[in-house]
């Protein structure tokens, strides 16, 4: 979510004045911290993922289901033994106690995220221990909930937004002058209240906006949804604004929690140097869009079935904090730019030394303040870089905490609060992290497309993947650059119904030329299947051929761990061909097929109830879903490694 500051936050009146202050002091955060570390080098791989949970409440008489809100509670107590063990090395300077998970809070009071609590290394034998791990993480979770609560891990609560969606119940109002979101579906109490910085997010996204924000879906048309599909607001309290923005033939949303509150699996990876960091950057860059279709799960929102099977639209427009000027609705007056996108998107341009080579990649023209950039320059950062952190500087910052506001951090080298203040709100497909200070980590890079799944299995294997991938691009040197636009282009594809069985996306099939080379790129359309699974007749194999590839020439891969990565392979190769569903194709089937559902897009809710019974039985290994997994072994041999905490190690890379 981002940085998590203790303080009192401020409201966006009050910001305004110390926007300048700190993009200024930010800036030359950066450049102390860039020239300081530029040529680092030498770190370790680590990595980690991140997993959020939805608390559901099962109501078995009335056959409901209803989000429990009570992450801070939860999080409280999941804090006890981390919070004890901390005690004790800072005590003893180091401890034998193994941290299976670290919690953090999240924008809405039915969700936690949990983490490692010690970073994986590179070593072949920790792909075996990944999901065992989630498995430990949910288990944790899980002993702290009350009778008939579940901890789920679904990308999106079908139900979302509907009246009495919550435990206790609670009711939104929208022209209340306490409500922070105005919003016709979304109460106070559904957001996080644990911690301030998520309450003042979305007053401050809406007042910079100068309106609520406006999230429009298209609904799926079943036998009987109505055409056009209209809805009428004003008993909910509409002053007609939500009736303007809403669009016909569209399910539509008016809050941050309807993008903020829904789940995803993030994984975060440590590199070895600043250039590595750049190179992974740009290269898992063009896999975002893959990966966002092949993990669909959004096919519901606001108790609708939707036209689309992901939720990164609905996000993005969920803090989409552009004016009507930046948006190109209105002459430039009161701002500097038109921004083409929400500060929740893909990315803009490439990083590495392949795409200075190549400049033609950078085909979009990307946004960015000059002044900052020329200070970038001056101060020693190199141009893409330059135009990167400047880019992200066009924005204006939507959280500040009174006692850190003040602060310059001119003679304080460790100090990067204002920049992360900005770099932290920027939410795009990848993030480049430079390293936090104070801490023995080096410089990251976060891969943020993938869709959360059902079960440990599926996020295990996504994410057991997506890193595997990685050390075989580093290894062998591929290069799946194309033109950003076309990036984009597959994110759009990526999101709508049955992307993985129906659109093409743009690809590279030369990934072996080197970026040395002055070749011209062979780029195609190809389906998720073969750009996974090979082209047969040809000479490209398919990502999941050349991962095992490079895992055939590992020497420390063992016997469990080979069996369980193939059993991954199996599940992902199966999702690609179609002979496998997505979460999202099985969830929409669910609901169709319903005995209560009518055929006409809306979501019933004892569809709802019997779908988390079905999900938490499926978690737990109790139901077989073979639309899912087919004859995959979901309980792979997993297992842990002792990983013993250590003032050094312990740090969370994410």
């Amino acid at each position: 979510m981002g940085l998590l500051s203790a303080g009192e936050p401020m409201t966006w009146e009050e910001m305004k004045a110390w926007q300048d202050h700190v993009r200024h002091h930010g800036v030359k955060q950066f450049i102390r911290l860039y020239n300081r570390l530029k040529d680092e080098k030498g770190r370790v791989l680590k990595w980690g993922d991140e997993v959020e949970y939805i608390i559901v409440k099962l109501d078995h008489k009335e056959k409901k289901a209803r989000l429990s809100l009570r992450a801070d509670e939860l999080l409280k107590q999941l804090a006890e033994p981390e919070n004890a063990m901390m005690a004790e090395v800072a005590e003893k300077g180091s401890s034998d106690i193994e941290l299976h998970s670290h919690w953090c809070p999240e924008y809405a009071s039915y969700m936690v995220e949990g983490t490692p609590g010690i970073p994986y290394m590179g070593g072949m034998s920790y792909f075996n221990t990944v999901e065992h791990n989630m498995r430990l993480r949910r288990k944790e979770l899980e002993n702290l909930l009350q009778e008939d609560e579940i901890a789920v891990s679904l990308s999106t609560y079908p139900r979302l937004g509907c009246p009495d969606f919550t435990v206790p119940p609670f009711s939104p109002h929208p022209n209340s002058p306490d409500s922070f979101t105005k919003s016709l579906f979304w109460p106070n109490e559904a957001t996080f209240l644990g911690h301030p910085r998520f309450s003042r997010l979305s007053a401050n996204i809406r007042e910079r906006r100068g309106e609520k924000v406006a999230i429009n879906i298209p609904v799926f048309k079943d036998v009987n949804t109505p055409d056009p599909f209209v809805e009428d607001f004003s008993s909910l309290g509409d002053d007609g604004s939500s009736a303007a923005a809403a669009k016909p033939d569209h399910v539509y949303m008016d809050a941050m929690g309807f993008g903020m509150g829904l789940s995803c699996l993030q994984i975060t990876f440590q590199a070895d140097n600043i250039c590595e960091a750049r190179s992974l950057y740009d290269q898992l860059a063009t896999l975002c869009p893959i990966m966002l279709a092949l993990t669909a799960a959004s096919p519901s929102h606001r108790g609708y079935l939707v036209d689309r099977d992901c939720r990164w639209d609905i996000i993005a427009a969920s803090v989409d904090d552009r004016t009507p000027e930046e948006r190109g609705l209105d002459p430039l007056k009161k701002n500097k730019f038109v921004i083409p996108k929400s500060r929740y998107d893909s990315i803009d341009s490439y990083l590495s030394k392949c795409a200075q080579k190549s400049p033609e990649f950078n085909d979009i023209k990307v946004i960015y303040d000059e002044a900052i950039y020329k200070e970038l320059v001056d101060g020693g950062v190199d141009p893409l870089m330059a135009q990167h952190v400047a880019h992200l500087f066009i924005r204006d910052s939507v959280s500040m905490f009174r006692n850190k506001v003040h602060d310059d951090g001119e003679y304080e080298d460790e100090d990067i609060d204002h920049f992360e203040n900005i770099q932290s709100t920027n939410w795009q497909t990848m993030r480049f992290k430079p390293p936090p200070p104070g801490a023995s980590i080096g410089w990251r890079v976060e891969f943020r497309p993938c869709e959360l799944q059902i079960t440990d299995f599926e996020n295990a294997a996504v994410a057991c993947f997506v890193v595997l991938l990685t050390r075989a691009i580093l290894s062998y040197k591929w290069n799946l650059l194309m033109p950003i636009s076309l990036v984009d282009e597959n994110m759009k594809r990526a999101q709508k119904r049955d992307a993985v069985l129906t659109q093409k996306f743009y690809w590279r099939k030369d990934i072996f030329t080197l970026c040395e080379e002055d070749a011209k790129p062979v780029i195609e359309e190809l389906s998720i299947d073969e750009i996974l699974n090979g082209i047969p007749g040809t000479e490209y194999q398919g990502l999941l051929a050349l991962v095992r590839e490079y895992l055939r020439g590992q020497d420390d891969v063992e016997a469990d761990t080979s069996c369980t990565l193939s059993n991954y392979w199996q599940l992902l190769s199966g999702r690609a061909s179609g002979k496998l569903e997505t979460n999202a194709h099985w969830i929409r089937q669910f609901i169709r097929t319903h005995p209560d559902y009518k055929g006409d897009s809306v979501v019933p809710e004892s569809a709802v109830y019997d779908l988390m019974v079905s999900i938490n039985r499926i978690q737990a290994g109790e139901l077989k879903e073979p639309r899912l997994f087919g004859r995959v072994e979901r309980k792979s041999k997993t297992k842990d490694i002792n990983r013993s905490y250590t003032a050094d190690s312990g740090t969370k890379i994410g």
